[in-house]
């Protein structure tokens, strides 16, 4: 199994946060990798807001590859953060790559008023070409292009790799960032196989294993998005669920929990929206997972989230401060990242429970599927 760490605040801190709770719950997973996923940045980025970043791995010739095909786009380069390698740390599983980056970029000037879903079908495309560029000798590797966003991801403890990465020397800072200390069972040892996933401002990552991969996988490749692709991991088409219901079909959040986990006829009727819940069971059962599955993510406007399938066999607890509160897997990650909390205020989702933390982290709020 996996371990998922995601902390949400009110005030920047660091992605070591993250690593040590992962730490704590390392007896869940075996230390194969580090995927971190950072939003509504600070430190190095915190003046940057506005330009998109460009986050991923290259090699000598990949970077020079990538620099050109950005120049070629339009694209200008403002700022470039690099990690400060500390070389007494033990270097990741595979080797240290070349280049470890996340580029800032001003939009080419003919795109620079056009309307954001323009700009961002372009980082989109941009991306998935960069993708293809590099995947065959893996001299590329880009995980994410958005703005107030950075994602890095690797092969190793995650311990050790916070530290080979100094992730806290206060260049890398957000008020929300997802981690994930992952174990791979299910295929070879790839980075785009690493959690989290994000797409256009959504960011998920699961503990446990989707049966339902396949027919999820068909159903979005079915929808002519060039985003819903790669699936090196089960687990990416949570991201894209989120990504197809909020963005695409313009649904409230809570309709991400009914889509993956529907109701039963006789719990639906007791729903003011029963009827729109009908249609959405019908229409889009292909999307209904089979776990068991954990799940926390995060959408554009900052709400953070956690969900169970209905089996409800991969443990998860949410709690916290007003001001900070965090999602993981087992209490003591949880003991980590809060230690000053009311620990009667924990909540473990259960199958129909959605745990929701609000941009600012004020509170968490308990929804239920069964509520009226």
């Amino acid at each position: 199994m996996c371990r998922l760490s995601a902390i949400t605040s009110s005030e920047y801190f660091s992605p070591m946060e993250n690593v040590m709770a992962l730490n704590t719950m390392k007896e869940g997973h075996d230390g194969s990798g580090l995927g971190l996923v950072l939003r509504d940045l600070g430190g190095d980025f915190k003046e940057l807001k506005r330009y998109p970043i460009l986050s991923g791995i290259a090699s000598r010739e990949g970077l020079a590859e990538l620099d050109t095909f950005m120049s070629g786009l339009g694209f200008r380069e403002v700022h470039c953060w690099e990690p400060d390698i500390d070389g007494r740390a033990p270097e990741p599983e595979l080797g240290r790559r070349d280049h470890y980056f996340a580029k800032a970029y001003e939009y080419p000037v003919d795109i620079q008023k056009r309307p954001q879903a323009e700009k961002e079908e372009l980082l989109l495309d941009a991306r998935l070409a960069l993708r293809e560029l590099g995947e065959e000798d893996e001299s590329i590797f880009v995980f994410s292009f958005y703005p107030d966003t950075v994602t890095l991801k690797e092969v190793g403890d995650p311990l050790e790799l916070g530290r080979f990465f100094r992730l806290d020397d206060g260049k890398l800072k957000a008020r929300i960032i997802l981690a994930q200390g992952r174990q791979n069972t299910n295929y070879d040892i790839y980075l785009y196989a690493c959690h989290p996933f994000f797409l256009q401002g959504y960011c998920t990552m699961t503990n446990g294993e989707n049966t339902a991969f396949v027919p999820i996988m068909e159903f979005l490749t079915s929808r002519d998005f060039p985003g819903y692709m790669g699936y090196n991991s089960d687990s990416e088409v949570f991201a894209h669920i989120l990504h197809y219901t909020q963005r695409q079909l313009g649904y409230p959040l809570t309709y991400y929990k009914d889509v993956i986990t529907p109701l039963a006829e006789k719990e639906i009727d007791a729903r003011k929206d029963a009827e729109a819940l009908r249609l959405i069971r019908r229409s889009l059962r292909p999307l209904c997972i089979d776990g068991p599955n954990c799940v926390i993510g995060f959408v554009p406007d900052g709400t953070v989230f956690m969900v169970q399938d209905a089996k409800k066999l991969r443990p998860g607890i949410v709690g916290g401060v007003p001001g900070k509160y965090a999602l993981m897997s087992e209490e003591c990650g949880l003991d980590e990242a809060v230690p000053k909390r009311d620990q009667r205020e924990d909540f473990s989702p259960m199958k129909y429970d959605m745990a929701i933390i609000r941009p600012g982290a004020s509170e968490l709020v308990r929804w239920s599927q069964l509520t009226p």
